[in-house]
């Protein structure tokens, strides 16, 4: 109903903000801040393994009183990792986030990651998508619909 994955990374792009297991927290956190998002996802090698955000160093980190220079990410990164598809419909994407309540997904084909969509990409896809439903439904009721 919504399209899939691939159109909303076709529309936000593909690009995926990365780091190693074995970095320190406070490394993580420098480039999540460097780039204003709020998670990395973890590869080893090519391979997802996890994913590291905000909520962990919340948790984690602070709350548990690590110090993050000495912290890696693999001893606190979310895992294991869940993936979609770039032809997973937009809806079955929405709910495995709301199910699983993760706020990103990591968008694998054929073992190779070519993007990520967060509960805020979905959202906005969604409702963009709506808008223009409402549009052509609302010119083809005043007769503005073309022929």
């Amino acid at each position: 109903m919504y399209g899939l994955v691939r159109d909303v990374l076709a529309d936000k792009g593909s690009h995926v903000y990365t780091i190693e297991p074995r970095a320190t927290v406070r490394q993580a956190v420098q480039r999540m801040n460097e780039h204003g998002i709020g998670a990395l996802l973890v590869l080893e090698g090519e391979r997802p393994v996890g994913i590291f955000t905000e909520r962990d160093v919340l948790r984690r980190v602070v709350d548990a009183g690590r110090d993050p220079d000495t912290t890696l990410v693999r001893d606190v990164m979310s895992s294991p990792v869940v993936t979609v598809r770039p032809d997973t419909p937009v809806r079955d994407a929405m709910e495995t986030i709301t199910t699983l309540r993760h706020r990103h997904l990591p968008v694998v084909d054929g073992g190779k990651v070519v993007g990520m969509v967060s509960i805020g990409d979905l959202l906005r896809w969604v409702t963009y998508y709506q808008q223009r439903e409402i549009e052509h439904m609302t010119d083809y009721i005043t007769g503005r619909a073309p022929a």
